[in-house]
């Protein structure tokens, strides 16, 4: 340990990203220096973002309005504390769904009740007021200065801390500690992408849309023209989102009818849309919202203490501590499951329920074979109508919605149990990876109930069409188009002359074309996170960065700590889990908020020294 280089000097914070996680930690920040911590020396904190200071790419606030969240206005906040009665400033301000209702009291903007939901656009706007409230209540010492720019490099400085390299003005920034918060990645082309990519440009007329969002492909009636088939693969929410900019962004409209009916009214610029994935089924809907914003479930079978005993029977049992997910942790959460949707049963009056098959939810059409795409069509509609009336039951009264929502309110107990290699290396990537995941996000992450709506009138009125399951996407050089077809349906195919992948980018290190991901990695500044079972010595590279348990910082390639650079959210994907998470809850500690808060803590309390990289032994806890 040295001393600081200038304690007279102000500490400067970089922060790379200004999505919900860096916005975040910049909040959790700003309010731990307006409680006077660091009162005695000047602090600068550059916040940094390629594409919008305050907002990110993924909520930017010039995105088309159809793009949706999937979380209502009440249960999302980017402060760490709820209105106290003064002015909104860090630490204490208004929700996503209390900031809309007083923009319509103020602004006559339009009113979003507390369980509606907003578009990304509105919550990026959001943002942006949250960034104005920081910024307009900092203390006198503090300087916060917006940077739109890529960081292209970061590199180690002489004295501790880092140069950063941008692409624009002002070219170079100087920092004594570093967040990543990179969000989203834009990865290299695959083996099938490359393919793909290929074939469009030997044809002439053909497209392949690929890598990233809705929100940044190329839509528009040049690329994907009136009247043309467009074949979508995915049927995740990005699938909704393409859906509508197919429909809706071309001028389409939906009118409900006498009773209660959704019908879509074709603007004739739309193409044919087909589409389909590995189950054929669209991401069914979110139960209608029946929890407060401070709802917090309170486990009962799947809780802390039986991880720590299920931990403490494999040691006894001979082995290491790692856990098995189809043994220790599903049977449980399955109880947690079962309970609540009992429950919500019980109190409807209805007869006790066979148990839940969350493979034959998610995986309706496995092993059946359909005479052609009428059969396939009316059966997929019977399915997307039941659940649309289980979905109106709600999250709390519906026996069903009650019950894959607990999927996503137990989220933090999982995390205990497959965080940094809590899992046996080939359970994780068997069990927990390639069989739990899949089934987990298509019934526990839906859109909201208007959404699969719309898919049903767009179905009906033949502007869509699902394939059917296990959906084949190839490029056809006979015809010289795009083939789709599913081999459970005959009379399936169909040509298309532009393919979009709607599939979200697997965060993976060695995959991200970022020039600062990869500068990093090829100086050693950051390393890929690999699991390890010490008993069985079986190992698994997982393309996360490595980080230590909070306040996140980051471990290098020769497995030393840098004590000056930390990572939040989806670069450290597979290290920690499901770290996608957009906001806090209202009157919750969650942990997003805790995540912030100890990066935020960390900076400022290393604020008088600086600390070259130490060696640290990793535990299979993740412990340094």
């Amino acid at each position: 340990m040295t001393t600081d280089r200038n304690p007279q000097a102000p500490l400067s914070l970089g922060i790379i990203g200004s999505g919900p996680r860096g916005l975040s930690v910049l909040e959790r920040l700003a309010a731990r220096l307006n409680d006077g911590e660091l009162s005695g020396r000047q602090v600068r904190i550059h916040l940094i973002d390629a594409v919008e200071v305050g907002s990110g790419r993924v909520w930017r606030t010039d995105q088309d309005d159809w793009f949706t969240m999937n979380t209502v206005v009440g249960q999302v906040t980017m402060y760490s504390g709820d209105p106290d009665g003064g002015p909104a400033r860090p630490g204490a301000g208004p929700s996503l769904g209390q900031w809309i209702a007083e923009r319509a009291r103020t602004h006559g903007e339009p009113l979003l009740g507390p369980d509606d939901y907003a578009s990304r656009q509105r919550y990026g706007q959001y943002q942006q007021a949250v960034y104005r409230s920081i910024a307009d209540n900092l203390p006198e010492r503090v300087e916060l200065v917006p940077v739109k720019a890529r960081v292209t490099q970061a590199r180690p400085a002489a004295e501790g801390g880092y140069v950063l390299e941008l692409d624009a003005a002002p070219y170079l920034v100087e920092v004594d500690q570093l967040l990543l918060a990179t969000g989203h990645p834009t990865n290299k082309a695959d083996a099938f992408e490359r393919g793909m990519f290929a074939f469009a440009d030997r044809h002439p007329g053909l497209a392949y849309l690929a890598g990233d969002s809705a929100a940044d492909m190329a839509l528009d009636q040049r690329t994907v023209r009136p009247g043309s088939t467009v074949a979508i693969r995915g049927l995740g929410l990005s699938f909704y989102d393409v859906m509508l900019s197919l429909t809706v962004g071309r001028g389409g409209t939906f009118a409900t009818d006498a009773d209660g009916t959704l019908r879509y009214l074709a603007s004739g610029l739309e193409p044919k849309i087909v589409t389909g994935s590995r189950s054929g089924l669209p991401i069914p809907a979110r139960g209608r919202n029946q929890k407060n914003p401070n709802h917090s479930h309170k486990p009962r079978f799947l809780t802390s203490a039986a991880v720590a005993d299920a931990r403490k029977r494999r040691i006894e049992a001979g082995g290491s501590g790692l856990l098995r997910f189809d043994e220790d942790v599903l049977p449980l959460l399955m109880q947690e499951v079962e309970a609540v949707r009992a429950d919500s049963q019980a109190r409807a009056g209805g007869a006790p329920l066979a148990p839940l098959d969350l493979d034959a939810l998610a995986r309706p059409f496995r092993g059946k074979e359909y005479a052609g795409p009428e059969q396939f069509r009316a059966e997929l509609l019977d399915i997307m109508r039941e659940d649309l009336d289980a979905a109106q039951l709600g999250n709390a009264d519906g026996p069903l919605k009650s019950a894959l929502d607990v999927l996503r309110d137990i989220r933090n107990v999982v995390r205990e149990a497959v965080d940094y290699g809590g899992l046996q290396p080939d359970s994780y990537v068997e069990e927990f990876q390639k069989k739990f995941l899949p089934v987990n996000s298509l019934l526990s992450a839906g859109p909201p109930i208007e959404r699969v709506e719309q898919l049903v009138a767009l179905i009906e009125a033949g502007v869509v069409e699902v394939a059917g399951p296990a959906t084949e996407f190839e490029a056809d050089e006979a015809a010289g188009k795009f083939r789709i077809s599913s081999p459970q349906v005959a009379g399936s195919v169909h040509h298309a002359e532009v393919l979009v992948d709607a599939r979200i980018p697997t965060p993976d290190l060695h995959k991200d074309t970022s020039p600062l991901t990869t500068s990093l990695l090829a100086d050693g500044l950051i390393g890929e996170y690999v699991m390890t079972d010490p008993t069985t010595g079986a190992a698994h590279a997982t393309g996360g960065l490595n980080v230590t348990e909070a306040p996140f910082r980051v471990i290098d390639a020769d497995g030393r700590i840098r004590c000056d650079l930390y990572a939040l959210g989806i670069p450290t994907e597979h290290t920690r889990w499901f770290t996608q998470v957009g906001s806090g809850k209202p009157g919750l500690n969650t942990l997003f908020r805790r995540d912030a808060d100890s990066i935020a803590a960390a900076m400022l309390d290393r604020a008088l020294t600086t600390t070259a990289p130490q060696t640290a032994t990793i535990t299979a806890g993740g412990a340094a």
